[in-house]
């Protein structure tokens, strides 16, 4: 609307000009175009020197990341990488796409409104143990539970390493470190099962060295439509080296890992000997054989809308007398279930109010409701 004589009248846009919500709009609704040349893992990578500390399993996460991208069919510049404060928090810098380096525990805050604000985009938050668990928590549980369409990758290594070597949230309890010398008097959080407690839509776990698997889980997170959880038992092996040996070590790993699969039954052990089942209300360990056959096993169903079973699934090597020497750690994907997403409600929302709103232009916007003079 233009003012003459003290009237209002409709305007006309500049010639070759369109309202910026329109842009905009256009903008959120784009779909990725199909890329002319495939990309590869090297051009995901930055021109930057990597920093971490040699032997760092940041560095096969880096790695998996970087395989998995290029098979995702995504334009590079569509890739938004974020962090808070840590050592995982440096990943930014090592992808060779759009990323932002926030401050401690704030990465989910900046993730939500980015994915909000332009759904378009591929959006990943790296964060650590400490970086998402404590000062970030809040950010964190509520991203979840609010189910953006972001991709979570928690780099768990037991400790703040960035800091060197105080005890973290999923710190052992009476863990002994620099900032507790005679043990950790806390209890430990349990990540898989914080993000199945606020309702995540995907929960998985897999490890640094595990490069197979790991790339599998990522792949699979980045093609969820929802809030993707992906915990990476990680080592640092400067401050806690071996948190994860009694998983990643070839002459224990079989029988301390419980790899979860869709459809199959939970077997683990050296020569698959042993199994899972569901014995009332809790569930067991069996040895094969002797009466004891797969068809009584508990058969993984990821795709359940009732989180129970995958919780007793996250507590099994942690719940009071249960020890990794006779409970297995589950790895793989523990929950996978659709939901809308936060991003999508809200476009539809604000779609709902434009339609109507008589508002055609930011210059009628700007001069609608009540006016007023200001006299001289």
């Amino acid at each position: 609307m233009n003012v003459k004589d003290g009237v209002k009248t409709k305007g006309e846009a500049r010639p070759g000009t369109r309202p910026a919500g329109e842009v905009i709009a256009q903008l959120r609704r784009a779909e990725p175009q199909p890329l002319d040349v495939p990309l590869k893992k090297n051009d995901f990578a930055s021109d930057q020197e990597v920093r971490w500390c040699p032997g760092c399993g940041d560095y096969a996460i880096l790695n998996a990341v970087q395989t998995i991208l290029p098979d995702l069919g995504i334009p590079r510049e569509r890739f938004v990488m974020i962090s808070g404060i840590g050592c995982s928090s440096r990943f930014p810098y090592y992808m060779n796409a759009y990323g932002i380096h926030s401050i401690h525990g704030r990465g989910p805050a900046l993730a939500t409104g980015l994915k909000t604000a332009r759904p378009d985009l591929s959006v990943w938050v790296a964060t650590g143990d400490g970086d998402a668990l404590s000062i970030g928590g809040n950010h964190f549980i509520h991203m979840l539970r609010r189910n953006v369409d972001v991709k979570i990758l928690l780099f768990n290594n037991r400790i703040y390493g960035l800091t060197k070597g105080q005890y973290s949230p999923t710190s052992e309890f009476g863990k002994i470190t620099k900032s507790s010398p005679v043990g950790s008097p806390d209890r430990p959080f349990n990540p898989l099962a914080l993000a199945l407690g606020a309702n995540a839509t995907f929960v998985a776990r897999s490890v640094d060295r595990f490069q197979p698997h790991l790339r599998a889980t990522l792949k699979a997170a980045a093609m969820h439509k929802g809030a993707a959880f992906v915990e990476i038992l990680q080592n640092c092996n400067i401050y806690n080296d071996g948190a994860w040996e009694h998983v990643t070590e070839l002459e224990v790993r079989d029988d301390h890992t419980l790899v979860l699969e869709e459809g199959k039954p939970l077997i683990f052990g050296k020569k698959g000997c042993k199994g899972i089942r569901l014995a009332k209300d809790r569930l067991e360990v069996v040895d094969l054989g002797n009466g004891v056959s797969e068809e009584s096993l508990l058969a993984h169903d990821p795709t359940r809308d009732d989180p129970a079973m995958a919780m007793m699934l996250a507590h099994m090597e942690d719940l009071p007398g249960h020890t990794v020497n006779q409970w297995p750690v589950p790895i793989g994907i523990l929950r996978r279930v659709e939901n809308p997403t936060y991003e999508t409600v809200v476009q539809q929302q604000i779609q709902a109010a434009r339609a109507k709103m008589d508002i055609p232009s930011l210059q009628e916007l700007l001069e609608a409701g009540d006016t007023w003079e200001v006299g001289s």
